[in-house]
């Protein structure tokens, strides 16, 4: 593989029949000059990206960013693919490596950012929310620094959104109907307007992105916990009574039924961007 442009001592892109890809290994472009061959031997990692945009930007971030970051997110990406048993698109590799960069310019600066999806992270995706946290502990391990775990979460959110892209566009479009539906039993139970810059809407909306995607997957979570169930029941009778609607449409549109885990979560959301919106 002929070279076509040296990015640092270990990164480099080089052609590969009419594509070009970019390669890594330990001082594999050292004192080595475009038109040089590289051999299969001397490479440690291949990336592919899928457009000559993503392949520029990747290569921008290679060549300005520490090797030990490219590592960390080697480690990170190998560990993930072999807890969620799958293989990861190389684009994974450059959103990862975009977020580690900043996210370790924010902690030097003292600057921290409060997930507001940790609940539901944590709850429904326990096995990439472990991927989070084995990425903090590398973070931490590798940069000597402290790594809040809200950064797992923030982690955890890029493998999520990986397999989440996998779903054809019809499934997309029924998600997006299927939140607006929702938004819309919400608005017109409790006669209110939504506050669509408050971080509770916000909340509420991402939880019924990932909501509305497990319905489409088939895929249900419920660990019974009945008795917090009914305590939110007696506490929030009103958002209790729209979730009741809401339980109605899902039963309509996908011949499934709400778990408790689901209803307990729709009435906390609902409670607090309603209770939010009547005061205001």
């Amino acid at each position: 593989m002929k070279i076509s442009q040296i990015l640092n001592n270990n990164v480099a892109i080089v052609k590969r029949g009419s594509n070009e890809i970019i390669v890594y290994s330990k001082g594999v472009a050292f004192k080595k000059k475009p038109g040089q061959e590289i051999t299969s031997e001397e490479i440690q990692k291949t990336y592919v990206l899928d457009s000559h945009d993503k392949l520029e930007h990747f290569s921008f971030l290679l060549s300005n960013t520490k090797d030990e970051y490219l590592q960390m997110v080697n480690q990170i990406i190998a560990y993930g693919e072999e807890k969620l048993k799958t293989c990861v698109s190389d684009y994974l590799y450059l959103t990862l490596l975009d977020h580690l960069d900043f996210t370790i310019k924010r902690i030097k600066k003292n600057q921290f950012i409060k997930s507001p999806l940790s609940w539901e992270v944590k709850k429904f995706y326990p096995e990439h929310y472990q991927i989070g946290l084995y990425a903090v502990s590398i973070i931490q391990k590798t940069m000597d620094i402290e790594c809040p775990t809200d950064e797992a979460v923030a982690i955890a959110l890029h493998f999520i959104n990986l397999q989440n892209d996998t779903n054809n566009a019809n499934h997309q479009i029924k998600a997006m109907e299927t939140v607006r539906d929702i938004l819309a039993i919400i608005k017109y139970h409790f006669h209110i307007n939504f506050d669509e810059d408050s971080m509770n809407y916000i909340r509420l909306v991402t939880h019924l992105q990932y909501f509305v995607t497990r319905l489409l997957k088939h895929d249900v979570y419920d660990s019974d916990e009945q008795e917090l169930n009914n305590q939110i029941r007696s506490l929030y009778p009103e958002a209790y009574s729209c979730v009741n609607k809401i339980r109605v449409y899902v039963r309509d549109a996908f011949q499934s039924e709400l778990t408790n885990d689901e209803e307990t979560y729709l009435m906390l959301h609902i409670h607090r961007v309603t209770q939010r919106e009547e005061r205001n």
